[in-house]
């Protein structure tokens, strides 16, 4: 899996004012969870756009004053007018510990349902996945080309052994379902027989 680096700075205060004064310095205040105890940082805010305004998945690799995390995104805050980010929780990785993500889902091919006219939906762009960080992909491969019209692609059909896939079995990823135009164009085609 990608991964971005963000460099910080500890943070001494995390109060109120501390957290005001470093958001008017253009930093955002950030949290690392998951190891012995919480690690409060700042970091500058243009650092994050690689990382939260994008559809990839990435790891981040945090250095601390020489210190460096291995890290996913677990929760983000923005403000409510101006969308700026408030505040950002990380959650530490380790080798040997699974960790859960979203990860996209990537359909590849053409659905022979779409061909004759049926219309393809995307129900799910991103799938919950478990896994040792080593074995996280950057995203899962869904192959559509044997759709027709009115079949789906299960959840069942993306399983691999390298990660769990945590959806029941019977969720759909993608379908193809018939149009309005071919609906109707089978309908004139019935009435003239």
């Amino acid at each position: 899996m990608k991964s971005i680096t963000i460099n910080g700075s500890q943070r001494e205060s995390v109060g109120k004012k501390a957290t005001k004064a470093l958001r008017n310095a253009g930093k955002v205040p950030c949290v690392l969870y998951g190891g012995d105890k919480p690690v409060h940082f700042s970091a500058e805010a243009k650092t994050f756009k690689p990382l939260v305004f994008t559809p990839d998945v990435f790891t981040a690799t945090i250095e601390l004053d020489g210190t460096k995390y291995n890290a996913v995104l677990q929760d983000i805050q923005f403000h409510p007018v101006n969308d700026s980010i408030l505040h950002v929780d990380f959650y530490q990785l380790f080798e040997d510990k699974a960790v859960t993500m979203d990860i996209p889902v990537r359909l590849v091919g053409t659905a022979k349902g779409t061909m004759l006219g049926g219309a393809l939906r995307h129900n799910l762009r991103k799938l919950k996945v478990k896994a040792i960080p080593a074995n996280l992909p950057d995203f899962i491969e869904a192959n559509i080309t044997e759709l027709e019209i009115g079949n789906k692609l299960y959840v069942t059909e993306l399983k691999n052994d390298k990660y769990s896939l945590l959806h029941p079995d019977n969720t759909v990823v993608a379908q193809v379902r018939m149009s309005r135009n071919a609906a109707k164009a089978a309908t004139e085609e019935e009435a003239e027989a």
